[in-house]
């Protein structure tokens, strides 16, 4: 990979974590009861919840930080299968490389959690579709900058 092709994978992956923060922040107004519902406090970990109120901006910075590594894995891996997409056009790619992930990472994943961790099935659906937008917008912007 040429640094000029590099550069637009981390471009990408900066995209996908500025998408993720923001589709997250919304969802996390949507499911502000299940996070001050005393029943899951113990979920929480103590990064995001050391203490009762909002998290620290500890959490905030690491939010980024593994938004900014997962985008730039999701279009590294784009940059690797994109030719293997036979669709034409940077959207139709882009939305079908987004389900492709959707199909392997993101619905098993979700259904793991329900049979590991004690959260409300809606909390993690809610998760689950805010995790799909992510990639499907991410998935068209990532095949319109890596081509």
């Amino acid at each position: 990979m040429c640094g000029k092709k590099a550069l637009r994978v981390i471009i990408s992956g900066v995209i996908f974590m500025a998408i993720s923060y923001v589709i997250h922040m919304l969802g996390a107004l949507v499911d502000m009861n299940y996070y001050l519902d005393s029943n899951y406090f113990r979920v929480w970990s103590k990064i995001m919840m050391p203490t009762a109120g909002p998290p620290p901006m500890e959490f905030t910075l690491y939010s980024l930080l593994f938004g900014l590594i997962g985008g730039i894995l999701f279009a590294l891996v784009y940059y690797y299968i994109k030719d293997a997409i036979k669709l034409k056009g940077a959207a139709k790619k882009g939305l079908f490389y987004g389900l492709l992930v959707i199909l392997v990472a993101l619905i098993p994943g979700s259904l793991s959690m329900t049979l590991l961790f004690n959260l409300p099935l809606l909390l993690v659906v809610s998760w689950a579709v805010q995790g799909a937008i992510v990639y499907l917008l991410s998935g068209m912007i990532t095949a319109k900058l890596i081509k």
